[in-house]
């Protein structure tokens, strides 16, 4: 049993939001002045990193990775897949927008708005694979997801008219803002402790790993085929399949059967009954969660959307130039996710956070206005080191703020939701664009030409900003369980339940 001093230090890591009585129920926001100021005056001491010792023992991840086993290591795999091949999906339109808008007789405006309607949907897939994952077990709402990747993907390829083209990136809306949560779910539910942050900064980079593909195979598909853009999507469509099969070879997740073990109700009436609770309890740390999940989208967005915009139009780079710039980027990204990742499983995720972004708010200037390749390369890698270094801290870290029996649907509705509220930072950086026209060398304005470098520098400014204040007055439960706390009157009568289920079998076998 934790000791007073432990107990406390737990206490005061949670928001007003939970007060854990001694026989461990978790109870409703504490709203009081006192409570709230009691928690505001823990932000910094629970900042405090380990000690020297504990530290240096920590920040070698191979003991901690080797405690996966292969079944848990096979749950991470299909998990990164999953996520790795929706983020390919993605951005197969917005890298073959131009190509796509010739063939469909349109403008590349009009098929943006296939990507808006993308995002503006991802928030119901998320809701309802969400609540099916937490309902029904991983597994089938997983292949479910997978097998509508392949059937859009492969539509995708065929659409004649541009309506057609809307109705199947809706429908890749849903699927898309269905497959976080549980991929998140997936390969963290039984993930040991110790390996947590590693795992969750691997995770999250598999949509940066996801983009690159997008870039090596469109260059390598679309350029090389006579179907075009035709030819990547039907491409696509292809591995979804061969994840659906891999997924269905796998168990369900030992933490969600564990979780289902527990309830001591009718599996129905069970899960409503956690509805109620989780809405009671856990409602001013979902408000939060959006808030936070705004932040870290508006952090991606801004520094991407525009990026290759900022390079073509302003820096003049070839498409060549750019495509190596961005590869460049997106391999910061993935060394980023996964140390930084790694680095809050001991040093904390809220200081991880904060860490960078301090350290990336420095970089924007050499990010911003570098003139020279080499200066834009380098400080895009370093840059994205920590813009996805942040990110890889992510999945654990909203998972174990998040009601364990609604997990999936909590992670994914809330990163869905901060999704949408940031979706309009393209738009946000240009607008604000055509305040700081360029000025030519005879000094004056150069029409159409604009200071997107100097615009993201300040749009980024402001998001660290923002993020490293909602990341120090946010909550954290780093090492918190997966599982659904009981009390012990819960714990009793499931220890009842089963032991009347395995008498059940018993007598069953006496008279077989």
């Amino acid at each position: 049993m934790a000791t007073s001093g432990q107990q406390q230090l737990e206490e005061a890591e949670l928001p007003p939001v939970h007060q854990i009585q001694e026989n461990g129920e978790e109870q409703p926001p504490d709203l009081r002045p006192q409570a709230i100021l009691a928690y505001l005056k823990s932000r910094v001491p629970t900042l405090r990193p380990p000690s020297a010792a504990e530290r240096t023992r920590a920040f070698n991840p191979w003991p901690a990775l080797r405690k996966i086993n292969l079944k848990q290591w096979m749950f991470i795999l299909v998990a990164f897949l999953g996520w790795t091949w929706d983020a390919f999906d993605f951005f197969s339109v917005s890298l073959t927008a131009t190509d796509i808008a010739e063939t469909l007789d349109r403008s590349v405006t009009d098929i943006t708005w296939g990507i808006t309607l993308v995002l503006m949907l991802r928030s119901v897939g998320a809701v309802v694979f969400g609540l099916a994952a937490d309902r029904w077990g991983r597994k089938w709402p997983f292949i479910i997801n997978c097998f509508m990747f392949f059937v859009i993907e492969l539509a995708s390829g065929f659409v004649q008219t541009y309506k057609q083209f809307l109705g199947v990136r809706a429908l890749f809306g849903i699927a898309m803002g269905g497959i976080y949560g549980n991929c998140a779910a997936t390969a963290l539910d039984d993930c040991p402790v110790e390996a947590r942050g590693f795992i969750s900064g691997l995770l999250q980079q598999g949509y940066a790993f996801g983009y690159l593909l997008g870039v090596i195979f469109n260059r390598a598909i679309t350029y090389n085929s006579p179907h075009g853009w035709r030819a990547l999507f039907w491409f696509g469509a292809c591995p979804p399949l061969l994840i659906c099969l891999f997924r269905f070879f796998l168990p369900e997740t030992e933490t969600y059967l564990a979780q289902r073990e527990l309830e001591t109700e009718s599996a129905g009436k069970a899960f409503v009954h956690q509805g109620k609770k989780a809405v009671k309890v856990y409602w001013l740390m979902c408000i939060f969660l959006v808030f936070f999940m705004a932040g870290m989208n508006f952090m991606s967005h801004g520094s991407q959307d525009l990026y290759p915009t900022m390079l073509t139009a302003q820096r003049q780079f070839s498409k060549d130039a750019s495509t190596v710039t961005n590869s460049v980027a997106n391999l910061g990204a993935l060394a980023g996710g996964i140390t930084l990742g790694h680095i809050s499983e001991f040093a904390g995720r809220r200081l991880t956070l904060m860490v960078a972004c301090v350290i990336g708010g420095a970089l924007i200037y050499p990010w911003g206005f570098s003139t020279t390749n080499a200066g834009l390369n380098a400080s895009v890698f370093f840059l994205q080191f920590f813009v996805q270094g942040a990110w890889g801290v992510v999945p654990i870290h909203i998972s174990e703020l998040a009601p364990p029996a609604f997990r999936a649907f909590v992670v994914g509705v809330s990163y869905q939701l901060g999704n949408l509220a940031s979706s309009a930072s393209s738009t946000i950086e240009s607008t604000i664009g055509e305040r700081f026209p360029l000025v030519g060398e005879n000094g004056e304005k150069v029409e159409g030409k604009y200071d997107y470098g100097k615009v993201m520098a300040i749009f980024m400014g402001c998001v660290f900003g923002y993020v490293l204040i909602v990341s120090f007055l946010g909550p954290e439960r780093r090492h918190a369980s997966l599982l659904t706390r009981l009390t012990d009157e819960e714990v009793a009568e499931a220890h009842e339940k089963h032991l009347e289920v395995q008498k059940g079998v018993s007598e069953h076998r006496e008279t077989a």
